[in-house]
């Protein structure tokens, strides 16, 4: 019998391979055959949801909450949508400490505000202990639409434009665990990427939130959709000290 693995929730192949097992025979259907970040839906409304569990809750640079409403409102700008409403909903282990959940709360609030996005509607629900870590959060997004993603209009010859370095927000995280021993500088670069929503105007055709599985897994997946490889230069790459020394 198969069982799920950790690696499922990864991203990558696996998830891909289970969305098209699992999830699309039993929903598929014209805007979910899309699988894309957010949904474009009438009336001008784009709409996506996703869900945060991250250990520890706290990391330099960042932290649960900070990573739930940014990771939600960047996956309906690289959608082509203006983040405008966030729902909010918590599960809690029992036990949770209050202050830890403040500090949470405080968290989104304050990451809410750098967005300009209004929490809006959400719920709680609390588990027994031992059967959560600490806090899980689910967000969903609700936008206006600026533009779709046009990736019948990538030809060969475009180019991959990246917005920063890579590998901070997982090294940043992984040295908080205490995973290596290490210690370093690195914060995590968790952060809403408005800055983006002017380059659907100007000729950007698509766009993606490098989260799990990296650049490797983003450009893979973008591949198969074309049906042509896609060629990086690894030196062009760009990378922090830490993430570099790492």
């Amino acid at each position: 019998m198969t069982k799920v693995s950790l690696e499922l929730g990864s991203g990558g192949r696996l998830m891909r391979d289970f969305i098209a097992g699992m999830i699309l025979p039993s929903f598929g259907n014209p805007i979910l055959d899309e699988l894309s970040d957010a949904v474009h839906l009438p009336g001008g409304v784009a709409f996506t949801t996703d869900s945060y569990v991250v250990d520890p809750l706290f990391f330099p640079g960042g932290d649960i909450g900070r990573l739930a409403v940014n990771g939600t409102v960047n996956d309906l700008v690289v959608s082509g949508a203006e983040p405008r409403f966030l729902s909010l909903a918590l599960i809690l282990e029992e036990g949770l400490e209050t202050d830890v959940l403040d500090r949470v709360i405080r968290s989104v609030s304050a990451a809410a505000r750098a967005a300009n996005v209004r929490i809006v509607t959400g719920d709680t629900k609390v588990v027994r202990r031992g059967q959560g870590d600490k806090v899980y959060i689910n967000t969903a997004g609700v936008g206006r639409s600026v533009a779709r993603p046009r990736l019948g209009k990538i030809r060969r010859g475009d180019k991959v434009i990246l917005t920063g370095t890579l590998g901070d927000h997982s090294l940043a995280v992984m040295l908080a665990r205490g995973d290596f021993g290490l210690s370093s500088s690195v914060r995590s670069d968790c952060a809403p990427l408005l800055f983006l929503l002017p380059l659907w105007k100007k000729g950007a055709l698509w766009m993606r939130d490098v989260t799990r599985g990296g650049l490797a897994t983003v450009l893979f997946e973008l591949a198969e959709r074309l049906h042509y490889p896609i060629l990086v230069e690894e030196d062009k790459i760009p990378l922090s000290k830490p993430v570099r020394a790492a």
